[in-house]
């Protein structure tokens, strides 16, 4: 949930700099952005979740996931910001209400993600609770 706030920044500041308006596509685009972005952080924090179970501490596992992830993300969110670079760059007389959509994507997208690389690893390593090891549970038990 904490990276809805860093594309809906994202989103805003690029609708501000192109000068354009929050309209009914500029919210869809905020809805799909929300649904992009927040998959970026699921990957990163199950990762680490399981990377925990496998008995890293909180930092090892942390970063470990989000080295391994690094790539996936990158790749999905130039995919998804370059396919919706024609919308956000089209002329014409239909296309210039949709434009809005195409800026919030692209822009909300890369705004955000710069931001969740750093901020979602600071967070959960700050928020995530202290998980057990199997191991640590078993022995504990005997």
């Amino acid at each position: 949930m904490i990276t809805v706030p860093l594309a809906m920044a994202g989103a805003i500041l690029s609708l501000f700099i192109f000068g354009q308006t929050l309209n009914i596509f500029s919210q869809i685009g905020m809805i799909t952005l929300i649904g992009l972005v927040t998959k970026n952080g699921i990957l990163i924090v199950e990762f680490a979740n399981q990377k925990r179970a496998q008995g890293l501490t909180k930092f090892q596992a942390v970063l470990e996931a989000s080295a391994q992830r690094l790539r996936p993300i990158l790749m999905t969110s130039l995919a998804t910001s370059l396919g919706a670079l024609p919308i956000a760059l089209s002329l014409g007389e239909a296309a210039s209400s949709r434009v809005s959509l195409g800026i919030v994507i692209v822009g909300g997208l890369l705004f955000s993600l710069i931001l969740t690389l750093f901020v979602i690893p600071v967070m959960y390593t700050i928020i995530a609770g202290k998980h057990k090891s199997k191991e640590e549970i078993d022995n504990q038990f005997n």
